[in-house]
């Protein structure tokens, strides 16, 4: 076998074995699935980051995303749905979908949250065909460095991210270049 089909091959048969480990749901989520998934997740969130906390209590919205699913090599992609909350309850459901392609191997689970703290920011969430993360609101991801910062005073961003619960093979989740999108249920 010629060198640029023998790789072509180890890709392909890498890319079926790795396929074939990414867990899938026996069921769709549900609505009430996702009501409770979104309420347990941001509930651990809160006890675990403070500023979450914080940024809860003043946001207009929170879109909870319990368990995004992201798998790749050298193409990858990620997938999820989610429940927007406003004033504690469920308004509201939302997939998550993103596509990359790039030096990439792995599956990893994970979830985040979206903090909408204005309402030009939640508007935003429906008044196109998919919100594009990246595209509209300024975005701050937190990590813990910044978590730490994060006051009632401190808040100037339309929307900031939490990834949390990262479990897998991935080197990193990220959600820039994602599309999340209203859907039924």
């Amino acid at each position: 076998m010629r060198p640029n089909r023998l790789s072509t091959l180890a890709c392909v048969v890498m890319m079926a074995a790795l396929v074939s480990t990414v867990p899938r749901a026996a069921r769709a989520a549900t609505a009430a699935d996702l009501t409770r998934g979104s309420a347990a997740e941001l509930n651990k969130l809160y006890a675990r980051q403070p500023s979450a906390k914080i940024l809860g209590q003043k946001a207009k919205g929170i879109l909870v995303f319990p368990a995004m699913v992201k798998a790749g090599f050298m193409f990858g992609g990620q997938i999820g749905e989610g429940a927007l909350r406003k004033n504690g309850r469920v308004v509201g459901y939302y997939n998550s979908v993103a596509a990359s392609y790039g030096f990439q191997a792995g599956v990893q689970k994970f979830g985040y949250a979206l903090f909408f703290m204005t309402d030009a920011a939640l508007e935003q969430l429906d008044a196109t065909r998919g919100f594009e993360v990246g595209v509209g609101p300024s975005l701050v991801i937190v990590d813990e460095g910044i978590g730490r910062s994060i006051t009632s005073n401190t808040i100037t961003s339309d929307v900031y991210a939490f990834i949390f619960d990262q479990k897998g093979l991935m080197a990193g989740a990220g959600i820039q270049g994602s599309k999340i999108t209203r859907i039924d249920k």
